[in-house]
């Protein structure tokens, strides 16, 4: 569970920003959620790694008046995600303390799927995690979908930028928000949303979308 951050007294924004490709990036716009996947900084607060552990979670940015500063030694991560559709291509799942009816509705779909784990937490992040290292990494030998048959809240990549898929278009990622929409085409393309969550998506499982998503 991650916990509602106090600003920090920093000048120039962290390494904290979690894109699509589930990389991070260092970028001013925080976005609607938090999440974790371990320590990954330094005592200077440098980012040393890309994931600590199975345990990728997305929370919500406020929980029972609880604060925190960011990157302290030793402790987690505290990191940024535009909306949900982002945090679930990243390869996080829903919270199950700070969100548990999302996390519930996301193991209820899961089940829907039948996805080859039971839905419980440890469960999913051992499948979640395999999903993200196999192969070696999320830069190459990515999922490949026809378009048309991609549910909503799914991402793919053309080269370097990321677009998700809403009805009919496909919206352009930014840390800020989503640019402009384009119609969704014909063909092919490379997914960046983990097989079992694009499973999770297309038996109706819907994530929380920035309000650029429109």
């Amino acid at each position: 569970m991650i916990q509602g951050a106090a600003p920090a007294p920093v000048t120039s924004p962290r390494q904290n920003r979690v894109t699509p490709f589930s990389e991070l990036i260092a970028d001013p716009a925080r976005g609607l959620f938090m999440g974790n996947r371990g320590c990954l900084h330094d005592e200077a607060g440098h980012i040393r790694r890309p994931w600590r552990g199975t345990l990728w979670i997305c929370c919500v940015t406020r929980f029972k008046n609880r604060r925190r500063a960011l990157m302290q030694p030793g402790r987690y991560t505290e990191l940024f995600f535009l909306d949900e559709a982002v945090a679930l291509a990243a390869g996080h799942r829903p919270c199950a303390e700070c969100r548990r009816a999302d996390y519930n509705a996301f193991c209820a779909a899961w089940d829907l799927a039948g996805l080859p784990v039971a839905a419980r937490a440890a469960d999913i992040d051992r499948s979640l995690h395999r999903a993200r290292l196999e192969p070696d990494t999320r830069q190459q030998a990515r999922l490949v979908r026809p378009v048309a048959s991609l549910p909503d809240g799914a991402f793919i990549a053309d080269g370097r930028q990321a677009y998700m898929v809403l009805e009919d278009r496909l919206l352009a990622w930014q840390p800020q928000g989503y640019g402009p929409a384009k119609r969704r085409p014909n063909g092919n393309a490379e997914v960046l949303t983990p097989a079992p969550v694009l499973a999770v998506l297309t038996v109706g499982y819907r994530p929380q979308l920035h309000p650029t998503a429109v």
